[in-house]
This record gives C-alpha cells, sequence and structure tokens, in this order.
C-alpha cells in the first residue's frame, strides 16, 4: 500500500490529500451538498453540524455564525504538515513542475503504474484540491512515458488556472512548533550560505544538525494518536495544534 499498490478511487485518494492539507482532520466527502424542497425549504444537508443561530435570521449585516469544527483529528498535524512541505517539492522541483505555471502554492503528486496503465495528479492549495486520474476502462497501457507528471498534471494544471483565476495567492500555513529551515536537498545536511538548499519543515529537535529525542523502544518520541474526542493528543501535551480557521473550505 506505501508503494501504491492498492486500488482505491479518484474520490477517496482525493479525499486522503485533503486531510493532509487541511492539518490532519477527518473529511467525509459527498456528492450532494444539500436538498431543498419546491418551497426552498432545506430538507436533507451533508453538513450535519449544529448552528443554532443559522436558521430563521433576517439579515442585518451581523457577521456571519461560526459554526464549530468538530472533525476529529486523526493524523499529527505537524506530520501532516511535513508531508505536505514534501508535495510543495514536488511542484517546484520535482515530476509536477507543468502545475508550477498555476503561479499560486501548490502541493501534489504524479502518479504512474505499471506499463504505464494509470496516470494521477492529485494536489491542492489550503483550499481547494482535486485529482485527475487517466486510464481505460479496461487496464491497458496508455503508451510509452505517459506518466501522470505528462498527462495528468497538465490536466490538474488547466483545471486550477481557471478555478483560482480570481483567488489571490494563499500559503500553507504550519501548526505551531514547526519551523522552517534550510537543507542541502541531497543529504539533509544544514545548508551553507550561498548554496544549493531547500526549505523544509522540521519539528522541534529534527532540524538540520540536532538529534531528534527517541523513545525506549527506538520510535520517534511523537506518535499519531487516534482520538475520539475530535482533538489530536498531540496537540495537549506538545502544544501543536493544527492551522486555524479563515482561508475557505479544507481548513
Amino acid at each position: 500500500m506505501a508503494l501504491g499498490t492498492g486500488e482505491t478511487t479518484p474520490l477517496r485518494l482525493t479525499a486522503a490529500y485533503a486531510m493532509l492539507i487541511n492539518g490532519g482532520k477527518h473529511i467525509t466527502p459527498t456528492l450532494i451538498d444539500r436538498i431543498q424542497d419546491r418551497d426552498g425549504a432545506t430538507i436533507f444537508r451533508a453538513d450535519q453540524r449544529a448552528c443554532g443561530s443559522c436558521s430563521n435570521v433576517a439579515w442585518e449585516h451581523q457577521r456571519v455564525p461560526v459554526i464549530p469544527d468538530t472533525r476529529e483529528h486523526i493524523a499529527n498535524p505537524r506530520s501532516a504538515f511535513q508531508i505536505v512541505s514534501m508535495l510543495q517539492g514536488v511542484v517546484e522541483r520535482g515530476t509536477g513542475t507543468a502545475v508550477r505555471a498555476v503561479g499560486k502554492p501548490i502541493a501534489g503528486k504524479t502518479g504512474t503504474t505499471n506499463d504505464f496503465r494509470d496516470a494521477w495528479f492529485v494536489g491542492g492549495t489550503p483550499d481547494l484540491v482535486a485529482g485527475v486520474f487517466i486510464g481505460y476502462d479496461d487496464p491497458d497501457s496508455l503508451g510509452d512515458d505517459e506518466t501522470g507528471g505528462h498527462i495528468a498534471a497538465p490536466v490538474f494544471r488547466d483545471f486550477m488556472i481557471t478555478a483560482l483565476k480570481d483567488a489571490p495567492p494563499t500559503a500553507f500555513r504550519p501548526p505551531p512548533k514547526l519551523r522552517p529551515d534550510r537543507a542541502v536537498p541531497t543529504t539533509g545536511s544544514p545548508a551553507a550560505a550561498g548554496g544549493s538548499a531547500i526549505d523544509a519543515a522540521y519539528k522541534p529537535g529534527t532540524a538540520p544538525g540536532t538529534n531528534q529525542a527517541f523513545s525506549a523502544k527506538g520510535v520517534p518520541s511523537e506518535i499519531p494518536i487516534r482520538s475520539t474526542s475530535g482533538e489530536h493528543p498531540m496537540m495537549r501535551e506538545r502544544g501543536g495544534g493544527a492551522p486555524e480557521s479563515g482561508t475557505g473550505g479544507l481548513y
């Protein structure tokens, strides 16, 4: 599964990437946002969060109601952001450079299966995630060198250029206690002034030139733990936390 050998659907895979980009909060994809009857009354809505001040409200220029974010945290926010940082590198200098033409911060990943049978690109901004799959209904090769970077990424690029035409560039916001640092891309060692370097996100004690604390079992001290309360344990124990709300849908 880590190598991408399992089968999935574009909807599920795109939702998984969205959960990385939103800081590790669970997302349940839905094809229907809401249904109204002939009189305009809402008889179904996918968002089941309670909002007592959202109904029967006369508009008098008051502030928009704040709906509580009750989504469960299923991943360490800092670990999720580190992956997003890596996915930005795919677009900036990896197999997804075709997407740079969007001209806004984007994280994403190309994918190509054996014999060029399937081509993928999944990624997005802090507000919008999209997935592109190209392949035959009956699996067959798309042709030599028909990779995700060559045929799926340009589709993603063209969609994002149109979808984000009027949207300002929005940077990915790191959670607390995650610091950016410069590192040599080939070794991960601290970057010297004027030398080749990339920006990367590091947890406390893991930046280039430092040593991370390990537990008695020899594994990193920060391990994501599933929480049923909606709050990730690492947010309490280590002062972490997901990015704050305010940029749109995913956050």
